[in-house]
């Protein structure tokens, strides 16, 4: 397991040039937006507009703060992405459109390529949540600190801090409330 501190996280602008991303994981680590398999971000999104295409890539949309944002995907209509709703999944080849709610928000962006792996991406939050992720696995804090237990063996954390791990992991929060996402990557094939 490795502890990804949020101070670390590399900064580099948005395919389409309209903003800055906070790369949080990447696999494998190479220069550039079209060798990766599997990527976690996340970013400020001020400005209503377009989202980057990515050929073959299937992208997970949360909101992390702010008021939301309208997520127009062709092919599955409007959607009201807000801290409180659940992570929405769409292929990132397709063309999607943003529009604030009320003003800027942070979202997390979890992409994976689809002929290499899959992705499922949960929310975790109030005291004692828990779950166990398999696979490739990210944990990362939405809000902090948090105290967060991987198979007993507590770590404090701060908001934007990830854990990266491989194999079965038994996550827990503990008795002060927690806001983590769950980030859990299924290989197609080894990589």
């Amino acid at each position: 397991m490795r502890l990804l501190r949020a101070e670390d996280h590399a900064r580099m602008p948005w395919k389409n040039g309209g903003g800055e991303t906070v790369e949080v994981a990447v696999h494998p680590a190479v220069p550039g937006l079209d060798g990766f398999d599997w990527r976690v971000s996340m970013a400020t999104v001020a400005a209503d507009g377009p989202f980057s295409c990515f050929p073959g890539i299937d992208r997970t949309l949360a909101v992390l703060d702010g008021a939301g944002l309208d997520l127009s995907v062709e092919g599955q209509g409007a959607h009201r992405l807000m801290p409180a709703t659940a992570p929405l999944a769409f292929p990132g080849d397709v063309p999607a459109f943003a529009r604030l709610v009320g003003g800027p928000v942070t979202d997390l962006n979890v992409m994976t390529r689809r002929r290499a792996c899959r992705q499922r991406v949960a929310r975790l939050r109030g005291a004692h949540p828990s779950t166990v992720l398999r696979g490739r696995w990210i944990v990362l804090v939405a809000a902090g600190p948090s105290l967060v237990a991987v198979d007993g063996r507590e770590v404090p954390l701060r908001r934007g801090d990830a854990l990266l791990g491989e194999g079965a992991a038994a996550i827990a929060g503990g008795d002060d409330p927690v806001d983590l996402f769950a980030v859990e990557i299924d290989p197609l094939s080894p990589s």
